[in-house]
């Protein structure tokens, strides 16, 4: 996604000092994007964070390393948004033990380039991991679908002394008799260690 695409943005301002607020606000704004809120504190951040849900968080660092890095762990607790730091200048143990706290990029200067540039990095990062754990769930998904059927299918071949093959003929044909999935009919018998009667075709009768 480019630059002008990522324009419009709703961001939460976070800083130490209530003046640099006003200077944050006034260059985020020059960039298209709108300030929801701008909070001097842990508390009131993670406050406007619940209600209003930001898209991103910008954490602007001055003086107080620990008071920003407060800021940036009670922010990444609450937001499902990215979080960047916004540095004086060159601070690699800070961007460090930022990057422990949860910040996704960060800028070495508050000019508008350099603070669009991390906006985008993190909002990139961001879509990223996103992507990934829907990945991971579906396949999370697949194999807890698995197993299910896998376990049911010992069940039935323990109290029918059937094979494999069988056991799993038996959950295919109960759910389609039963306008189920397989999973579904696999998890009920798991539940209940309900016995499935022989379908009628006689499907139980293969062999592994």
């Amino acid at each position: 996604m480019s630059a002008t695409e990522q324009r419009g943005l709703r961001i939460l301002a976070a800083d130490e000092d209530e003046q640099a607020l006003a200077r944050t606000a006034r260059l985020l704004h020059e960039l298209g994007h709108e300030v929801t809120e701008s909070a001097v504190d842990a508390r009131t951040a993670a406050e406007y964070i619940a209600r209003d849900d930001p898209d991103l968080a910008i954490v602007v660092v001055h003086r107080d390393d620990e008071h920003a890095l407060d800021l940036i762990e009670e922010i990444s607790s609450y937001a499902s948004g990215p979080v960047i730091a916004v540095l004086q200048e060159e601070d690699a143990e800070f961007v460090a033990r930022a990057a422990e706290r949860g910040i996704s990029a960060y800028a070495r200067e508050q000019s508008p380039d350099a603070v669009q540039g991390a906006i985008e990095v993190a909002m990139r990062r961001h879509r990223e991991l996103a992507a990934l754990g829907d990945q991971i769930s579906r396949l999370e998904g697949a194999l807890d679908r698995r197993a299910a059927i896998e376990r049911a299918k010992g069940i039935l071949m323990e109290r029918h002394g059937i094979d494999a093959r069988s056991a799993f003929d038996r959950l295919r044909a109960h759910a389609r008799a039963t306008n189920r999935t397989v999973v579904d009919v696999a998890r009920a018998v798991e539940d209940s260690h309900g016995l499935l009667a022989a379908p009628a075709d006689g499907a139980s009768g293969h062999s592994g």
